[in-house]
């Protein structure tokens, strides 16, 4: 009967592990999400100016460019960060050469790909502001004027 009693205990909390990963996905950004968001930062962008665009993204209280594990990041095409949503301390430093965990320069290709098309996907590795992890990772993308606006979901 002891048995029975763990088992049944055992799948109980499998089930409620279960739903809670289910939930968390639920939640995550979609990709039609992160578009969104990308259009409407270069509306605000191209609407209130540069300085004030980039600072709006960088605020992580503004719920127009941070909404669960989506937020966007703006880059010039000489790969320095110019908005970052989830971390101002990037902001200013140049990450051309930046690698994910698997050694892949990100950065570099977003710049590669904003010089030959004015939207565009990526897909890399990187942690997610939510689960603390490193996960893998597609951002839209689209080029304005010599930065590259992205936001990207995690893929699970």
């Amino acid at each position: 009967m002891q048995f029975k009693q763990i088992s049944l205990v055992a799948a109980v909390l499998a089930a409620v592990v279960g739903t809670g990963v289910a939930r968390a996905s639920e939640d995550a950004a979609t990709a039609k999400e992160a578009e969104a968001m990308v259009k409407k930062g270069v509306a605000f962008i191209k609407a209130n100016g540069k300085d004030k665009g980039f600072a709006e993204i960088t605020r992580r209280d503004n719920k127009d460019f941070h909404d669960r594990d989506l937020y966007l990041a703006v880059h010039k095409i000489d790969g320095t960060c110019v908005a970052h949503g989830t971390n101002e301390k990037m902001v200013g430093k140049n990450f051309i050469d930046m690698k994910d965990i698997d050694g892949k320069e990100y950065i570099k290709e977003r710049v590669d790909f904003a010089k030959a098309k004015a939207t565009f996907y990526t897909d890399y590795k990187f942690v997610n502001p939510v689960s603390k992890k490193i996960e893998p990772k597609t951002a839209y993308c689209e080029r304005l004027d010599d930065y590259i606006v992205c936001g990207g979901i995690y893929k699970k």
